[in-house]
């Protein structure tokens, strides 16, 4: 059993092994992204590139919400584990597996029936529409494939196992970039294509997840852990709704910024969208170590090792701080040599988009320590069970990348745009900082109180 228990042993050193292979399946899934953008912007031309970049955010929108739901289920399972709350844990794995066929289908439905109307709402230009919803159609189509992915996903990192994931990711990443370029350059499927390729890939993660949680002894299902129980859906609903209301504010967030940048021309759209699809990579780290924080903070409090959770935080702190001025000097050494891969460099308007998304990418890279401090300092809030304060700062990013986007074009140019991500990491760090305090107190003073706290060891959940 890969199981892995995070309540004993060194918290930076059981951290920093556990995002390793966290950290990279978030690679090799970022790869999927790469790779489409690569291949569209190669092979289809820039034209192509931007019509991606158009509708990034509503992809994120969908994703951004599956997420949101299987991270918040994920908390309490942790929890569970940490408890050694076998028997609970299967219930909870179960109602959560009902819920998020339940919100599948509820997204794949609303999702597919707003592309219309979201792409007219983005100004997405006439030219590139065709292909922007084209690509949509089948990405939304395609959503109970990547709720099943994130869902099982979400279950091994809840019990400690990141390997599993990772190995999922590696085979997915490698099919998805030969089935690239048979169907992009192959077929000739254009956008398409490339959203085929990465449902199949993702499809085959999914199943790989699935066929080792069959394995694991704890997770061996009887009739009675099958039984939906409505104070327990309500408990997930509670941890995961806000969760997904986050990052769908965040997304709404970007989509704004993309209708202001979608008024700048294609170049500077897919000089934008190049950039964007490194954001991924830029951010992969801070991913990784907020799901350890999640499943460490999950485990210790329900082990009642509350210690444990502030050096935990502090440890990660620091190795998100190293890891995040690390990949900004690569970035703005190599920047503008990655950025070309993914642009064509056969016109004036591909040079004009390289300098733009280059720009755009050194202002990201300099700021790289804010987005790593929000990371891991929300997802410990979320490990302590509460998202409803790290949903607040969702709000917060909402609003100052907003007003940002907004407010700094009418002041200095399209260029003022670039900073709008700075100033909305920024702004969730603010509310996220002082929250993380206020629940440490909060937690340790329900702990103190607790009847079977400092007798037991553990935490009544």
């Amino acid at each position: 059993m890969n199981t892995k228990n995070l309540t004993e042993g060194s918290p930076s050193r059981l951290l920093l092994f556990f995002s390793l292979p966290l950290m990279m399946g978030n690679i090799f899934q970022q790869l999927y992204t790469v790779v489409d953008t690569a291949v569209v912007g190669k092979v289809l031309g820039v034209n192509a590139l931007a019509a991606l970049g158009t509708v990034e955010w509503l992809n994120w929108l969908a994703l951004g919400m599956i997420q949101g739901f299987t991270q918040g289920f994920c908390i309490l399972m942790a929890q569970r584990f940490g408890a050694q709350d076998y028997k609970g844990l299967r219930r909870v794995v179960t109602n959560s597996l009902f819920l998020s066929v339940l919100c599948a289908i509820a997204l794949t439905f609303c999702c597919e029936g707003l592309i219309g109307t979201a792409t007219e709402l983005l100004r997405v230009p006439g030219e590139i529409r065709p292909m922007a919803v084209a690509y949509l159609r089948i990405m939304f189509g395609g959503i109970p494939i990547v709720m099943a992915y994130n869902l099982a996903a979400s279950v091994l990192r809840a019990l400690g196992d990141g390997k599993t994931p990772l190995l999922a990711m590696v085979v997915a990443a490698f099919t998805n970039i030969g089935l690239d370029f048979l169907f992009v350059m192959g077929f000739g499927w254009g956008v398409e294509g490339a959203a085929i390729a990465t449902l199949i890939a993702q499809c085959l993660s999914a199943v790989y997840c699935f066929f080792h949680l069959r394995k694991i002894q704890i997770l061996k299902l009887s009739r009675e852990d099958w039984t939906i129980e409505k104070p327990l859906c309500l408990h997930l609903m509670g941890l995961g709704l806000p969760m997904a209301f986050q990052n769908s504010v965040i997304a709404v967030g970007g989509m704004i910024v993309q209708m202001i940048v979608n008024g700048f021309g294609v170049a500077f759209i897919a000089g934008l969208t190049a950039t964007n699809r490194l954001y991924g990579l830029l951010e992969v780290a801070a991913t990784s170590y907020g799901y350890a924080m999640v499943t460490y903070t999950g485990q210790n409090l329900g082990a009642g090792k509350l210690p444990r959770i502030s050096k935990g935080l502090r440890a990660a702190l620091m190795i998100s701080t190293i890891t995040s001025l690390l990949i900004a000097l690569v970035m703005l050494v190599f920047g503008r040599l990655i950025l070309s891969c993914f642009i064509s460099m056969d016109a004036a308007e591909s040079m004009a988009a390289l300098d733009i998304g280059y720009r755009y990418l050194a202002i990201m890279s300099v700021f790289l320590p804010i987005l790593y401090v929000l990371h891991v300092t929300r997802s410990c809030i979320q490990g302590l069970g509460n998202t409803l304060l790290p949903m607040v700062s969702g709000i917060a990013e909402f609003v100052m990348r907003t007003a940002a986007a907004f407010l700094l074009p009418a002041m200095f140019g399209e260029n003022g745009i670039l900073f709008a991500e700075i100033l909305a990491w920024a702004g969730a760090d603010l509310i996220l900082i002082p929250s993380y305090f206020y629940m440490i107190k909060k937690v340790r003073r329900t702990h103190s109180c607790s009847d079977c706290g400092e007798k037991s060891g553990k935490i009544t959940i």
